[in-house]
């Protein structure tokens, strides 16, 4: 990166970590760190999916096994850091249960197969874990909104950084070469197989890592809520929009996601659902590689008729 990237992102970080101490409006707090949660999880999924090129459907079963987890273990007395890593190992070790004979799918059968058993998670869970979790009275009584807050700016950081370095190594190289072309990265001498692997498991230990943080940041829900596929079509969606296979894509994704979303469901209560999914198809059919490619295509525009303008200049002056 650049010293001038640099510099940004130490502000922005410098007035994330800051802006509890600026705003005092819960709503205002509640809003950016719901934002930071939705950065964790499009930035796990675009690992799998971005990076690597599969489409993975089921990302909602490791953000709800973190969830699951990371609440039992809190609620036995456990402390929350070794209960949000132990959510998300386990979200691993299922990454790894499915992922060989998942990986035996490919293209649109491999996203159907990781939604179906997304699915029976979804559904086993709601069986046997019918009744609301509530948070202790003792919790209740001491429940503050700017800890959690912090542990998903940590969160978020956390899971970027990490990003950054891994498709910048000779892991994320390979991670890539299989996106593009999977029979041509094994004549190569990279292994399909272990990268993917090895992509799913980073996603979904960030992802569980992620359900481990919404079980600390929320009061009471249903334990099936976090594993319905909503969170996996919203991550997804936050991709597409930000611009998949990018760093910075699913930061604008998530902002832009919760933003709009929250001041349609002010404006438009009832239609906001639809509203926000047509906008949504536009997206995707006029901005294909979501808003990071837009920009890019705009930065060449100007700069090829920056160009021109100069080329017309220097013509100008010779004649004259």
């Amino acid at each position: 990166m650049g010293r001038k990237q640099v510099i940004f992102i130490a502000l922005l970080i410098a007035i994330l970590v800051l802006l509890p101490v600026v705003v005092k409006k819960d709503n205002i707090i509640n809003l950016a760190l719901l934002v930071l949660l939705y950065i964790c999880l499009a930035s796990s999924w675009n690992i799998l999916g971005g990076y690597t090129g599969q489409t993975n459907l089921g990302h909602a079963a490791f953000f709800g096994l973190g969830a699951l987890s990371t609440r039992f273990l809190w609620m036995s007395g456990w402390s929350l850091l070794p209960s949000v890593l132990a959510g998300g190992l386990l979200a691993v070790a299922f990454a790894l249960l499915i992922g060989i004979p998942a990986f035996r799918l490919r293209g649109v059968y491999f996203a159907i197969g990781t939604l179906a058993l997304a699915q029976i998670l979804y559904i086993t869970v709601g069986n046997v874990f019918s009744d609301i979790s509530s948070l202790r009275p003792q919790d209740l009584a001491t429940y503050q909104l700017v800890p959690r807050y912090y542990f998903f700016l940590v969160l978020a950081l956390l899971i970027t950084g990490t990003t950054y370095l891994l498709v910048n190594s000779k892991l994320g190289l390979g991670m890539m070469a299989v996106r593009e072309e999977e029979e041509a990265a094994e004549s190569l001498g990279v292994s399909a197989l272990k990268h993917k692997l090895l992509a799913l498991s980073i996603s979904a230990f960030f992802a569980g890592l992620s359900g481990g943080a919404f079980a600390y940041y929320h009061v009471g829900y249903y334990p099936r809520f976090p594993f319905s596929p909503e969170w996996t079509f919203d991550s997804m969606m936050m991709v597409y929009i930000g611009g998949a296979g990018t760093i910075i894509g699913p930061i604008i994704g998530a902002l832009f996601f919760v933003v709009v979303r929250e001041l349609l469901a002010l404006k438009l209560v009832e239609l906001h659902l639809i509203v926000f999914g047509i906008l949504f198809i536009l997206v995707v059919l006029f901005l294909p590689g979501g808003f990071v490619e837009a920009w890019k295509k705009m930065q060449a525009a100007f700069a090829r008729r920056s160009k021109e303008r100069g080329v017309k200049v220097s013509f100008q002056t010779t004649d004259d």
